[in-house]
């Protein structure tokens, strides 16, 4: 499948464009799922499968959540969100604590609404990082399907309670995390600064 075809049939996986100021987030943690997502955002946006190269996911010691550092020759599975808007990201970076950064990058479209790709697609999209690529707390392979079965009750309630605070609280002030007892912890809000992924790239 070419640029054009792509382009046909999901308009809003185009480029970004300035005037609009929408935006593509590859996530592959929590955020997989479209109930934390929803919850967030008060909406589900459109999604396609995408793998990130030369990075691993990694479970990270007294966290629910996983986080994902470079590293040569593995591949991190996801999905895409699109069409996200500056208010949205703002939403997304408070979510994410000091200990991530938000990172533009290169990842490769697998599906698009469950039609399997005839070429690997490129994107520049954000993701976020985990700051520290030596963190002694990072180990093991973190896996969606068992999280969702151990924590997701749990999280969702996080989740809610997080929105709440955002919406009342400016995002100067603070973010709330969740350990892995699904207690709540305050941290200094991430504010990272990138530059807009706004370049389609089809080899």
């Amino acid at each position: 499948m070419d640029s054009a075809s792509l382009a046909s049939l999901a308009p809003s996986l185009a480029p970004s464009h300035t005037q609009q100021n929408l935006h593509r987030v590859f996530v592959y943690g929590s955020l997989l799922s479209d109930e934390v997502v929803h919850i967030l955002l008060k909406r589900t946006p459109q999604s396609s499968a995408a793998v990130l190269n030369d990075f691993q996911r990694l479970t990270i010691k007294g966290r629910v959540y996983p986080a994902i550092i470079p590293v040569d020759g593995k591949k991190v599975s996801g999905k895409v969100l699109s069409g996200i808007t500056d208010t949205e990201l703002d939403i997304l970076d408070a979510f994410e604590d000091v200990e991530y950064k938000r990172s533009t990058v290169e990842v490769s479209l697998t599906a698009l609404d469950n039609l399997l790709l005839d070429s690997l697609e490129k994107l520049l999209v954000y993701v976020y990082i985990w700051n520290n690529e030596r963190d002694p707390d990072l180990y093991g392979d973190w896996d969606f399907e068992e999280w969702k079965r151990a924590h997701l009750d749990a999280y969702l309630e996080m989740v809610n309670e997080f929105i709440e605070e955002f919406e009342h609280h400016p995002p100067q002030e603070q973010c709330v995390a969740v350990d892995e007892a699904g207690q709540r912890c305050e941290q200094p809000l991430h504010s990272p600064e990138e530059e807009e992924p706004s370049k389609l790239n089809c080899e």
